[in-house]
């Protein structure tokens, strides 16, 4: 058995201790085989900003107790230099697997590079990374925010299809869109940004009047939308990063004396239970699934890399798409 060392950074002080007894508890009765013994997993999350990360952080928790995988979690805060220092300090701890969610995509080489050196295999997940080398991580599971972004569009596109069929080539009657957009540089803004636009390149009556990053807050997506009514007076749509912005968008609308989902169409990502409350109500049109509960297989990629076995480089999680016209009572629970 391992020595074991604790390594508290004190930028990345919520290392659960529960994690680390956990890991003092290698000689109790493992719940794996024997080649699955005493895997420890150094696991790093952005924070905890909304329903859905903390479905995301509990799924992953729960799954490496099922498996017997000892877990030392580190939330990042919203700070990239939090995780840096937390992957750092698994790398001191000598963890068999590190998996993280990066909070933006870029300025990832040195710590993954030292992980590497270590013998230490990473796994991303949720959020994508933009790395020059990337035979420095392992492989990626999480959502396609791409195709997020692409089913928004293809929403709009039916939605509107009436006045798309008519729109002269000087698009006198334009679908005025606002867009917030979440955190800066992260995979899942800059995916669905991506997305959005690949679909209505070729539908020029479809309009982006407004975009700014509301960093997938509510309080943000109230403040931006607040502000955004008094210098807008004809938006059509608004497509929001995610559920959490969007609850904030349609306090601001109510409070503007609008009805959201009839006098603005509004189009979110994420499916939290909020979100798919506000789709029943009509005050949302489209939600669009980004699916949290990726524990089961992040850990069982996490068990293969200790393993020292190949996985995938990609893998996308299985994602819906809910709207308007669709049997909203058959939803069942979505547990976040």
């Amino acid at each position: 058995m391992r020595s074991l060392k604790i390594f508290v950074s004190s930028a990345a002080p919520r290392i659960l201790i529960i994690g680390l007894l956990l890991a003092l508890s290698a000689c109790g009765k493992p719940k794996e085989s024997p080649a699955d013994k005493g895997i420890i997993l150094g696991f790093s999350q952005i924070g905890a900003e909304s329903a859905w990360r903390t479905c995301h952080t509990r799924s992953i928790q729960e799954a490496a107790a099922e498996a017997g995988v000892q877990l030392l979690f580190s939330n990042a805060e919203q700070k990239q230099e939090n995780q840096i220092k937390a992957i750092r300090s698994f790398i001191a701890y000598q963890v068999d697997v590190i998996v993280f969610v990066p909070i933006v995509s870029a300025g990832w080489d040195n710590v993954l590079r030292e992980a590497k050196d270590a013998g230490i295999p990473v796994l991303i997940t949720d959020r994508k990374i933009d790395i020059q080398d990337e035979s420095l991580y392992a492989g990626y599971i999480g959502t396609n925010s791409v195709q997020e972004g692409r089913d928004a569009a293809g929403f709009l596109l039916t939605k509107f299809q009436d006045r798309s069929a008519t729109a002269p080539a000087s698009v006198k009657n334009p679908v005025r869109i606002v867009e917030l957009s979440g955190t800066t540089g992260s995979s899942a803004a800059d995916g669905r940004a991506q997305g959005f636009r690949e679909v209505l390149a070729e539908h020029p009556e479809f309009q982006i009047i407004y975009s700014e990053s509301g960093d997938f807050l509510r309080s943000k997506g109230y403040e931006l939308m607040r502000a955004i009514l008094k210098d807008y007076s004809d938006i059509d749509v608004i497509f929001s990063h995610n559920d959490g912005m969007t609850l904030g968008v349609l306090d601001a609308v109510k409070e503007k004396g609008l009805n959201p989902g009839i006098d603005i169409v509004i189009v979110t990502v994420d499916a939290e239970q909020a979100a798919i409350d506000a789709l029943r109500r009509g005050e949302v049109n489209c939600v669009i699934e980004c699916n949290p509960k990726q524990g089961p297989q992040t850990i069982a990629l996490a068990k293969q890399l200790a393993r020292l076995e190949t996985i995938p480089r990609l893998i996308h999680v299985n994602e819906t798409v809910f709207s308007e016209g669709d049997d909203l009572l058959s939803i069942g629970p979505r547990g976040y």
